[in-house]
């Protein structure tokens, strides 16, 4: 006798759909990254206040590193969204972004550390460490401190953040640092071939 399989229903991703049009309407009314910033965190705060709306298949972590999925990228590539989704324990080396760029939390929680530079070239810590909970942005860019490394706040389970950049980010060519200031450079890629469909609407 065969199993049935049970009828799953379909995500609703409205909610990204929504903020990824009032992203590019946003993009498409200012010329400068503060307004883009400011205005960007409080679109990008509504959509991780509620969850719901992010496909499995974009929120399933790794064994092995923290995965980073492609949601969304503009067709003139001056945004993308991505899931950021953390194991427990898992963190990222030091590094640099290149464009702008917003962080939001949508399930467990992420600890941030900003890095600043001395004159000998070498990073030390900027600030005390700071825990992002469900709910909460933080903002990154080249004009307002670029550098961070970003660790999963949880030690009982996985974290899952948003983050919206000023680019393609996974294929922009970015680095990370050594204590001593020492660049190696990377192109991230995305962890995902296949995007989630966005578009259909009952």
């Amino acid at each position: 006798m065969n199993a049935i399989s049970p009828i799953i229903a379909p995500v609703d991703t409205a909610p990204l759909r929504h903020f990824v049009r009032r992203l590019a309407e946003l993009i498409d009314s200012v010329r400068h990254q503060h307004e883009i910033l400011a205005s960007g965190s409080a679109l990008l705060a509504r959509l991780v206040a509620i969850d719901g709306w992010l496909p499995d298949d974009y929120a399933e972590p790794s064994a092995t590193r923290y995965q980073q999925y492609l949601l969304h990228c503009d067709s003139r590539e001056r945004f993308s969204v991505v899931s950021f989704v953390w194991a427990p324990g898992q963190a990222t080396p030091i590094h640099d972004h290149r464009v702008w760029g917003l962080v939001g939390v949508l399930r467990g929680a992420e600890r941030v550390q900003r890095y600043r530079r001395l004159d000998d070239g070498s990073l030390v810590p900027s600030g005390e460490e700071v825990l992002l909970e469900v709910g909460k942005v933080d903002a990154v860019g080249p004009d307002i401190g670029d550098l961070h490394r970003v660790a999963n706040g949880r030690s009982d389970g996985p974290s899952v953040s948003i983050h919206v950049y000023g680019g393609n980010i996974g294929a922009v060519e970015r680095a990370t640092y050594a204590a001593d200031g020492t660049p190696k450079r990377f192109i991230s890629g995305y962890a995902n071939r296949v995007l989630p469909n966005i578009w259909d609407q009952p």
